[in-house]
């Protein structure tokens, strides 16, 4: 096991690291800006190391900086969190020629998933159900990208290879717009995501997003931990998530899970994962795969009793997988809020001094945030500021348990989204289970539209 891992990210996702590490008796570097300084990870930690100024190109996305911070202080791996450099191939294999291990997947398979044209061609030899659409990239040829459009049915999505995030997509509901959302998204691509390589999919009308949580090790041993649903969803952006998923046969999950981990077998998967579904009809159609530890991964956890952080640094310490599918039952509903430092309705960002926090407490209750009173948070990044999971029996309880949480939460000094969540656990059709990823933003512009009308 090792004695010492430096965490390569900020905020919440970095003091969760560390007290994985913690737990398991393993010294801590954080690496900061100089905007972070004040962090409670930062203090919290056996060392720190400056890396730059605020913006995160010249800190956390400063791969010589990061290596140098390793070396300096003797660390032995390198866990990247989420965002930032957790899925950058580049950045995965200067950490392992600088002779550190890096918890994650192999390089190559980061670049394989990574680019979603070969990661469906990766998923359909591994029998895992797929969108229909173009058999990988977009040719040049107008004439047969309209015949591809046509065998497919409209409406369509453009997607670019190299995109995530909800970046690089775009929607095509008739065939005088092909061409040119194909060019716009081509050229978008290039400059976003340096590859301007697009494919196309069946754009479906209402569906859910659900996601498969996978462990695998360097032997070819994987497992999957049931399934998320991650529908309540603004601009592609998950705002709250939960597992299991309501109204899903089991069996289907069961199917999907088994075949998510045989494909993590084929590929020689190593570390966490995520493969994530559009869900309609009784239908998967797998979409992408999250090659790094999610957001969301608390929900998981509450419900399996797995630490998915500490399996991590255990496979990527070379560990062999302690668990069989056997041994993983889900017990219980969780759900988690994204709690965000913006405006609950406008969505615009309010960073700023925490002048009063107050956190939510009782049965069932988590809260993963790096806040504090007195706490100033910058506004060179995410606006995510915490994570409040609530546990319950039935997802009826944990949905109240939540409702209270957030009724008990207080962060003053700046905005934040807990009203929108309080809304949402008040909503009825979200209490029943079920709603399809174009809820919210419905639900949020017909709110718009009756606040106009006043």
């Amino acid at each position: 096991m090792f004695e010492k891992i430096l965490i390569a990210n900020r905020g919440e996702i970095a003091l969760r690291i560390q007290r994985a590490c913690r737990e398991m008796g393993i010294k801590t570097v954080v690496v900061h800006s100089l905007a972070d300084t004040e962090a409670k990870y930062v203090k919290l930690a056996d060392e720190s190391v400056c890396i730059g100024p605020a913006p995160s190109s010249e800190s956390y996305l400063n791969i010589p900086a990061i290596i140098s911070a390793a070396e300096v202080t003797d660390a032995e791996a390198i866990h990247p969190g989420y965002g930032f450099l957790s899925e950058n191939a580049g950045f995965a294999e200067r950490v392992e020629k600088s002779g550190f291990v890096f918890i994650g997947p192999r390089p190559e398979t980061i670049s394989m998933m990574g680019d979603k044209v070969s990661a469906k061609d990766a998923m359909k030899a591994a029998g895992v159900p797929c969108v229909p659409g173009s058999e990988g990239a977009l040719p040049e040829d107008p004439k047969e990208i309209i015949r591809i459009a046509r065998s497919i049915g409209y409406p369509v999505i453009i997607k670019a290879a190299g995109g995530g995030g909800g970046r690089g997509m775009r929607v095509v509901h008739t065939e005088a717009a092909l061409l040119n959302a194909v060019a716009m998204t081509r050229t978008e691509a290039g400059a976003a995501f340096g590859n301007p390589t697009v494919y196309m999919e069946k754009f479906l009308e209402n569906p859910r997003h659900i996601e498969i949580q996978v462990l695998a090790d360097s032997y070819r041993n994987a497992v999957h931990l049931g399934e998320r649903d991650c529908s309540m969803q603004r601009r592609h952006q998950k705002v709250i998530e939960e597992a299991p998923a309501a109204d899903i046969n089991r069996r289907a999950i069961t199917r999907v899970g088994e075949r998510c981990a045989e494909a993590c077998k084929r590929i020689n998967y190593r570390g966490a994962g995520t493969f994530e579904f559009l869900y309609e009809n009784g239908e998967f159609y797998f979409i992408e795969m999250n090659t790094r530890v999610q957001v969301e991964h608390p929900v998981t956890e509450m419900v399996t009793g797995i630490d998915i952080v500490q399996a991590q640094i255990r496979i990527a310490a070379g560990e062999k997988l302690w668990l069989r599918q056997r041994d993983i039952e889900l017990h219980g509903h969780a759900i988690e809020c994204r709690i965000n430092a913006e405006d609950p309705f406008k969505f615009t960002p309010s960073p700023g001094k925490i002048t009063s926090y107050h956190p939510p407490g009782g049965p069932g209750i988590r809260v993963d945030t790096h806040m504090y009173q007195g706490y100033t948070i910058p506004p060179h990044y995410d606006s995510m500021i915490g994570k409040v999971i609530s546990y319950a029996d039935t997802r009826e309880q944990a949905l109240r348990r939540m409702h209270i949480a957030l009724s008990e939460m207080a962060v003053e000094g700046i905005k934040t989204n807990i009203p929108l969540h309080q809304e949402l656990m008040q909503d009825a059709n979200f209490a029943k289970g079920g709603t399809s990823i174009h809820y919210l933003e419905a639900k949020l512009a017909a709110r718009e539209e009756a606040t106009k009308g006043k």
